[in-house]
């Protein structure tokens, strides 16, 4: 009996050391768990804070562009509505350079009137026409150098009066609009000259609507761009797609410079085949025409701004 009862308490013993062992193994096992999901646990969070390291870096380098931003003269309004150079130098100097070209023009147009007025011959006139038409090309010359200081300046028409700006198509004027206009004050004009304006206006407006269209595009890839993502957090994890998204609508809107340069270009030619359509005598009306219109325009922007107000 009491050699049977000893090997039943050894075997008990055994037992218990066996499942002892087992818990024991078990706790090991989990404490090697807990301790590899703690080291990943770190990784992580170590990862985590040089990515918010990383992406405060970009924010105070952005900050700092900025800050040379405000400082060359390009100021953000606080609404976050627009934006506009508020003494630039780039606008400066161009708005500048625009005011001494208007002097300039408006001394060759008296010139020409006073030659249309005399009845100067043909060889006078080509010779004054040709000096405005040069003129004329140095002003898209100065308006291809200000577009890549500040090309939202010229697109804004800040350097027009408000009545000219009412009419202002990337950065100036319509051509087949005055072509339309110029129309009634040609007259007479041939037959082969009036084929000759209609399709120069009919290849203007075709060639302003593609430029039109490709603005519009322009816009609303903008616009998606910027619209991408979440809107209204201002969680980090969404400071790196920010920055994306400001780089990317960057180079969007690098491409609004080319806009102004070829709708400047089509303005240029269209005065120049106008020209080749119409006699030496036509083509000093023309532009005198349009000279005219100009500064009735700014008259109008003056009597506008002058008067009564209730």
């Amino acid at each position: 009996m009491q050699s049977d009862r000893g090997q039943m308490l050894a075997a008990a013993s055994d037992s218990s050391d066996r499942s002892k062992d087992k818990m024991d193994q078990k706790t090991l096992r989990r404490l090697a768990q807990n301790r590899e999901a703690a080291r990943k646990s770190r990784l992580r969070k170590k990862a985590y804070v040089q990515q918010l390291e990383n992406s405060r870096l970009k924010l105070t380098q952005l900050e700092q562009e900025l800050q040379r931003a405000r400082q060359q003269g390009v100021f953000i309004s606080s609404s976050g509505d627009q934006a506009h150079s508020t003494g630039g130098n780039g606008a400066l100097a161009f708005d500048a350079e625009h005011s001494r070209w208007l002097e300039e023009k408006n001394r060759q147009m008296n010139e020409l009137r006073s030659a249309l007025n005399a009845h100067a011959g043909d060889t006078e006139l080509r010779i004054i026409v040709d000096g405005v038409m040069a003129h004329y090309e140095e002003l898209f010359r100065i308006k291809s150098n200000a577009a890549k200081n500040d090309v939202f300046h010229l697109l804004s028409g800040m350097w027009k009066t408000p009545a000219e700006r009412c009419f202002l198509w990337l950065g100036g004027f319509r051509s087949s609009e005055l072509l339309k206009l110029l129309a009634n004050q040609l007259e007479p004009m041939t037959e082969r000259q009036v084929m000759g304006i209609n399709s120069l206006q009919q290849t203007s407006q075709q060639a302003e609507d593609a430029l039109s269209q490709g603005m519009e595009s322009l816009q609303q890839s903008l616009a998606d761009t910027l619209s991408s993502g979440t809107l209204g957090s201002s969680s980090s994890d969404n400071v790196a797609s920010y920055m994306g998204q400001m780089a990317m609508a960057m180079g969007q809107l690098g491409t609004v410079e080319g806009f102004i340069r070829q709708a400047d270009n089509l303005r240029l030619q269209t005065l120049q085949q106008m020209l080749r359509v119409l006699t030496t005598r036509q083509s000093a009306r023309a532009l005198l025409a349009i000279h005219d219109y100009s500064s009735r325009l700014r008259a109008l922007s003056s009597l506008w701004l002058a008067r009564p107000r209730e």
